[in-house]
């Protein structure tokens, strides 16, 4: 019993909100190599030809959006404007985002930035980056 009185119900939700609070106010990012949270969520990934990045922006306009890569880095950023409350209405829930987002994320040195292609859709915009040429494997014959 004494657990239940030194420790809320929810205690894994509530060190969750910490952490997020916590990386949100140090403006964490991930790298091609790590995890992190923020808005947009992302997925990124790789193939042996690209380097794939995945943002979950549902309702966004996407002429919103600013991506730019910078030395290696890619920057995604805009503005999720808030939804208007009825008159006389109390907001008691609200997790959707809403104000300025900015995501950083390292890339490996092996991209050209000058091969990238944006799409959006359903909500869900996909960046794919190409590798450089001098990166692709090849065979190499053997006579």
């Amino acid at each position: 019993m004494l657990y239940r009185t030194m420790f809320s119900r929810d205690l894994f939700a509530e060190m969750d909100r910490l952490h997020q609070d916590l990386a949100q106010a140090l403006d964490w990012s991930p790298s091609i190599r790590g995890i992190g949270r923020g808005y947009p969520a992302l997925n990124v990934g790789g193939t042996v030809h690209s380097v794939e990045i995945y943002a979950f922006a549902p309702g966004l306009d996407p002429a919103s959006i600013e991506a730019q890569i910078d030395k290696g880095v890619l920057t995604l950023s805009g503005e999720r404007k808030a939804e208007p409350l009825p008159e006389k209405a109390t907001r008691h829930i609200d997790e959707r985002h809403s104000g300025r987002f900015r995501r950083v994320v390292s890339l490996p040195d092996d991209i050209d930035p000058n091969a990238v292609t944006a799409r959006y859709r359903d909500g869900v915009l996909h960046l794919s980056i190409r590798r450089r040429d001098s990166a692709q494997p090849r065979r190499i014959d053997i006579h």
